[in-house]
């Protein structure tokens, strides 16, 4: 698995997984075109997240709230694929297709914004988290089960740089539960997507 190689060290893991009545190729493209915040509780769970961010804005500065509510608006309706998400700073590190795909981020995921460094890549993974920052690694992997079967797994795995650990522990506390209907959801919609 490349998320091994990639990061073998971590402080925290999350695993899910699901059966998929399509090919392993096809399910993998799927990765990057479902709309992965197409189910309920991921919408609500994102708006709910994006709210700390929303209200600094709002009082740092009205006219880049003016702007982000603009930007939000043309984004409604288009769904949230994976290019999405490397527009907010995740980033694809690495890929083995058609069998894992591994995003990288990292942030100080428990502060309002979440403070993403865009500047994340395989490197980073090397050399881990500098301080003040959390790492995390999110992989897709599809495992073959047959021509046109496979199981879709996914595994978040976070390493705090040792001054933050604690904050970050706190923080998954409060986030796991929410963390992993996440998690679940994308998997469906990607099912959904490849069994098409």
């Amino acid at each position: 698995m490349l998320l091994d190689e990639l990061m073998p060290q971590y402080d925290v893991v999350e695993r899910h997984g699901l059966p998929v009545r399509a090919a392993p190729e096809v399910t993998f493209d799927a990765i990057r075109s479902a709309d992965l915040a197409d189910g309920p509780i991921t919408r609500a769970l994102f708006a709910i997240r994006a709210i700390p961010a929303t209200i600094l804005l709002l009082v740092q500065s009205p006219r880049a709230f003016a702007g982000e509510v603009r930007a939000r608006r043309r984004q409604r309706g288009r769904g949230t694929r994976l290019a999405e998400f490397e527009r907010h700073g995740f980033r694809v590190v690495a890929e083995r297709a058609p069998e894992e795909l591994i995003i990288g981020l990292l942030g100080r995921f428990w502060t309002p914004r979440g403070g993403v460094c865009e500047q994340v890549s395989a490197a980073t993974f090397n050399t881990g988290p500098p301080a003040g920052q959390s790492l995390a690694g999110w992989n897709f992997m599809v495992v073959p089960r047959g021509q046109d079967e496979c199981e879709l797994r996914t595994e978040t795995r976070v390493w705090c740089a040792p001054d933050v650990r604690w904050k970050f522990r706190l923080y998954w506390m409060l986030v796991r539960p929410g963390s992993g209907l996440i998690r679940r959801e994308m998997l469906r919609a990607i099912r959904k997507a490849a069994e098409r």
